[in-house]
């Protein structure tokens, strides 16, 4: 791997786990030569540091692009107008997935679909580019932060 290239990360050491317990298919798909595959998506930078962006089962899938939702994510929180968002892929017939923004407005701003869209879209390559925003009152999270997004996933496509 090369500075800034991503990839999966696979662990190995004495400490990690052996297999699943009574499910052999599990173990074969996570375990190669007795390295872990963690199912982290990372990069080290040029310094030799390892950078977690996102797990590789969240990735989306657009015409055969893998699109992080945590960069999304990242880009749309540096917006001035939003306080909170989460991206999750939502079926499309002819990409497969597209990146789908839930966005929570900052107090008193009257940001639109449009302009969301737009910010993202100056940012990123075409691949990236967010196609469709819901504004909610708040991204649902777990106790420690993470982001529900199968809660957003039904929230979307209870809508179709």
């Amino acid at each position: 791997m090369f500075p800034g290239e991503r990839g999966e990360l696979w662990i190995k050491g004495p400490y990690v786990m052996k297999g699943y317990v009574d499910d052999p298919e599990a173990t074969s798909a996570t375990l190669v030569n007795g390295w872990l595959r963690t199912g982290d998506l990372c990069y080290f930078d040029n310094d030799g540091f390892l950078y977690i962006v996102d797990r590789l089962k969240e990735l989306i899938k657009y015409k055969g692009y893998q699109v992080a939702p945590a960069e999304l994510e990242e880009l749309l929180l540096s917006h001035p107008d939003i306080r909170d968002a989460a991206v999750i892929p939502y079926p499309d017939n002819e990409a497969g997935e597209v990146p789908m923004a839930f966005v929570v407005r900052q107090p008193q701003s009257s940001l639109g679909v449009a302009q969301v869209i737009d910010f993202v879209a100056k940012q990123v390559t075409p691949y990236k580019k967010v196609r469709r925003v819901a504004f909610v009152d708040s991204i649902p999270k777990n106790a420690s932060g993470k982001i529900l997004r199968k809660d957003l996933s039904k929230v979307a496509l209870s809508k179709l």
